[in-house]
């Protein structure tokens, strides 16, 4: 995958999270929760574009985060991308 579209999903869950009022500890713990086996620092490892997001992982965090698949993917129109 493209590292700049990595970067991009980890920019937007980061936003989501905070917008939501979750701490990547939260967030961590409604995932493992949930069946993933995630810790924080895999979180903040997703949210600055240097993990890769699994697809359970993916679905989760759409329901932790009450967001649509569309909010974690938005891409803006960029010539590197």
């Amino acid at each position: 995958m493209n590292i700049e579209i990595e970067k991009k999903i980890g920019q937007n869950i980061r936003r989501l999270r905070e917008k939501a009022g979750f701490t990547q500890d939260y967030v961590a713990t409604k995932l493992q929760l949930g069946g993933c086996d995630i810790t924080r620092s895999a979180v903040a490892k997703i949210e600055v574009g240097q993990r890769h997001l699994y697809p359970d992982e993916i679905i989760l965090l759409k329901q932790i985060l009450k967001v649509k698949y569309e909010d974690i993917f938005h891409i803006e129109n960029s010539s590197s991308l």
